[in-house]
């Protein structure tokens, strides 16, 4: 009979890969505060934007948050939903010479720690996990630049954002922000999309320290 053990890399130690500390959701306050305006572009006037905004100032940068807790012993990704259909990574467009780190705190701020005023903890930001891009002024993304692309039209980075052992959560009443297991989000393109569904994937290079409070 052949030998069906399942082969390791790094040496077969399986204790070589990254650990990531996560804390139970319990950790957390949740509130809200006032509703927002939301965008109800259509997909198509949303196209136009992008393509008038490039004409302006060149690619679109954008960049989203993976931030992971533990919630009934397993990973949970949090992820923000709008209009109780719409489900997104906190994040959002890069300003002109505002750095990745710089905008992506901006954003988790302005989201997720709104009224805060900076005093909660400072975000902290990670690796880069992934990058999307869109080759041309349509709908679709891809998890990799096609060679022929040489203006693509936009990036979008995906950065680990770890949690301190407590936080505020602080939501617009017309969002929800949610705790999604990674194994509900996997390879669930038609809920969550190819980037949040992708997720999963990103994060499996890590184990997860489930940190007890």
């Amino acid at each position: 009979m052949g030998d069906h053990s399942i082969p390791e890399e790094n040496g077969g130690d399986p204790s070589s890969s990254t650990a990531l500390d996560i804390y139970p959701l319990s950790c957390y306050y949740f509130g809200s505060r006032d509703s927002v305006s939301l965008n109800t572009e259509t997909r198509a006037d949303r196209l136009l934007r992008l393509r008038a905004n490039y004409d302006a100032v060149g690619m679109r940068s954008c960049v989203a948050a993976v931030i992971v807790v533990e919630l009934f012993k397993h990973p949970h990704l949090l992820l923000l939903q709008v209009q109780n259909s719409i489900y997104r990574l906190p994040g959002g467009r890069v300003r002109q010479g505002e750095s990745d780190t710089d905008c992506l705190k901006r954003k988790l701020e302005s989201k997720l720690s709104a009224g805060e005023d900076g005093r909660g903890p400072d975000w902290e930001v990670g690796e880069c996990l992934g990058m999307w891009w869109r080759p041309d002024f349509e709908s679709v993304l891809y998890p990799y630049l096609p060679p022929n692309i040489k203006r693509p039209k936009e990036c979008t980075k995906l950065y680990l954002v770890k949690l301190p052992p407590s936080r505020r959560f602080i939501v617009p009443k017309n969002s929800r922000l949610l705790a999604i297991p990674l194994c509900q989000l996997h390879e669930n393109y038609e809920t969550y999309g190819p980037i949040i569904s992708g997720v999963p994937q990103l994060l499996s290079k890590y184990s997860f320290n489930m940190v007890e409070p």
